[in-house]
């Protein structure tokens, strides 16, 4: 039986000023660790859990459940920080991970198990029938898993950049999301229970990765990485590419949309991977449960769990302490966003904001002009050197906002750039771009980017999209391409720039422009310009520059 430890004061002190520096709310009480726990499931499964306890005043139970360990950075940041402030703090190992017992499997496990740990909490005698779960990517998955038949005791959720359907996460472009999942798998398949032997196979696994990008499949690229490894389920991801295939059923938690009723907290970032499903949450939850806000910071996925924490930690605080702690406080704003360019929080009523459209054509020379033009440009992708991935939205250390020049020199990639702004210009919601398109194969992609060029020519990306064009239109013909959402200001003096390319590689898996495995046949791409443009949503009136709760050091950049 798990023996609860108290928490001593080099501990607590340590965490005192863990808070201090992120702002948050005074420290409550004083709480005790009781590690080890083994949680019952019904097929005999135990799962096991870490209990932070408050010594006095409870206000409510928080639940994370994770792939990635009970320790570091979960124990400190979420399950000692809350147990000081007051809340039961259950932090628990999912199936088959860090000592929890059964077979990993991962995404569609987590639904049943979850509420399997609802169950036994209701037996424990301290829970006092207050619930609120919280957590970021697969732990935002697991609450959405969990919401599918939302337990009566839970009174809020706080999701960080957490999918609710991983059938989109994985094949919503039309191809693979090659590098993610396979760097994922590659990680959570060789760590195991943990220690020395886990380690040496994680690092075994990393160092294939870079090797794995010049296999000409996804599967001889996958079975060079994951060899010694548990992931045997990227196999099955592979074998069913259609979106209508009942093997998805699991994957799946939009019913969690149409059911949740309670407060609701969304974090995002604009250079996360899952920022569109975190706007497809707020959107739908939105339309029947008024007490869902949303945060959108200039933020990566990875920056999600340290960098944005002066921000994350003391909005989620605020959202336990109303919604299941009692307090009673002014309500924050619906919808919070960094604008980057300009450097300011903003306050919305709602997401997207209104707002008017600025259109610009695409020129042969290279430029972005407010008037059409008339002829075609083009280009060639090889499938034998494709055009690489550089930045953007993923989950690797390297996402995010970085300087496009290596990659816009390519003769594979197109870019159209306006003159030096002359004043300021606000993007806030989701660009679109129409390209009349034509290509020499019916097996194409196309990727495209909206990047910010600075005074030095710096082109940083801001949004993008990327579609795998089922088949490519042979003859000319309109597709339309909705950008991420963004929202950004070009100062004066940058300039605007649109990328178009046809393929980012690894981050998705290469079209080798031909149904025979292994074979490459390159595509060559036409574009008329007389129909080409770019709309970018202007703003109206409605965005409010906000500080409420933003440490000053926030409004930046960084």
């Amino acid at each position: 039986m798990a023996v609860s430890r108290q928490v001593g004061p080099p501990a607590r002190a340590l965490g005192a000023l863990y808070g201090k520096a992120l702002g948050l709310p005074s420290v409550r009480t004083r709480y005790s660790i009781r590690p080890g726990i083994r949680v019952p499931t019904r097929d005999g499964a135990e799962l096991l859990t870490d209990h932070y306890l408050p010594e006095r005043n409870p206000r409510g139970t928080v639940l994370i459940r994770s792939p990635y360990g009970r320790g570091v950075p979960l124990n400190w940041t979420h399950g000692r920080m809350l147990a000081a402030r007051g809340y039961h703090v259950l932090v628990q190992s999912v199936r088959g991970t860090a000592g929890s017992t059964g077979t990993f499997r991962p995404i569609v496990q987590e639904s049943q198990d979850g509420q399997d740990t609802l169950a036994w909490l209701r037996e424990q005698e301290w829970f006092d029938g207050r619930l609120a779960t919280i957590g970021g990517s697969y732990l935002g998955w697991a609450q959405w898993a969990l919401l599918q038949d939302p337990p009566p005791e839970l009174r809020a959720a706080v999701v960080l950049v957490g999918p609710h359907d991983f059938q989109q996460v994985m094949y919503g472009t039309g191809a693979l999301a090659l590098g993610d999942l396979l760097s994922w798998s590659a990680m959570v398949g060789a760590q195991g229970d943990g220690g020395l032997r886990g380690l040496r196979a994680l690092v075994a696994a990393r160092r294939r990765l870079a090797a794995a990008w010049a296999e000409r499949t996804s599967a001889e690229a996958a079975a060079s990485v994951l060899d010694g490894t548990a992931a045997d389920w990227f196999g099955d991801w592979l074998d069913h590419t259609a979106a209508d295939d009942p093997f998805w059923a699991g994957y799946r938690a939009d019913s969690a949309l149409e059911k949740a009723d309670v407060p609701v907290l969304l974090l995002g970032g604009w250079q996360d991977v899952f920022l569109d499903q975190t706007l497809h949450q707020y959107r739908t939850l939105r339309r029947r449960n008024p007490s869902v806000a949303l945060t959108i910071g200039p933020w990566t996925h990875r920056d999600i769990a340290a960098k944005a924490g002066r921000v994350v930690d003391p909005q989620l605080v605020r959202w336990l302490d109303r919604h299941l702690g009692g307090d009673t406080a002014t309500a924050e704003a619906p919808v919070r966003i960094y604008q980057t360019g300009a450097r300011r929080w903003l306050d919305l009523p709602d997401w997207p904001p209104a707002g008017t459209e600025r259109v610009l054509w695409l020129q042969p020379d290279g430029g972005l002009g407010r008037h059409a033009a008339e002829g075609t440009v083009g280009f060639r992708y090889d499938p034998a050197d494709p055009t690489p991935s550089l930045g953007g939205r993923h989950m690797s250390a390297k996402a995010g906002e970085v300087d496009n020049r290596s990659l816009e020199r390519r003769a594979d990639v197109l870019t159209f750039t306006t003159e030096a702004l002359t004043e300021p210009v606000d993007v806030i919601g989701e660009p679109i771009v129409e390209l009349e398109f034509a290509a020499d194969n019916p097996h194409a992609d196309v990727f495209v980017r909206l990047c910010d060029v600075d005074s030095r020519s710096r082109s940083r990306v801001i949004t993008e999209r990327f579609v795998r064009l089922s088949p490519a239109p042979l003859e000319a013909a309109k597709i339309r391409l909705e950008l991420g959402a963004c929202a950004h200001r070009f100062a004066t003096g940058h300039r605007m720039r649109l990328q178009i390319s046809g393929g980012a590689y690894p981050r998705f898996a290469r079209n080798p422009g031909t149904d025979e495995p292994g074979t490459f046949v390159a595509v060559a791409v036409r574009i008329g310009l007389a129909a080409s443009t770019l709309a970018l949503p202007v703003p109206g009136t409605s965005a409010a520059p906000s500080t409420e709760g933003v440490p000053s050091t926030m409004h930046g950049d960084a």
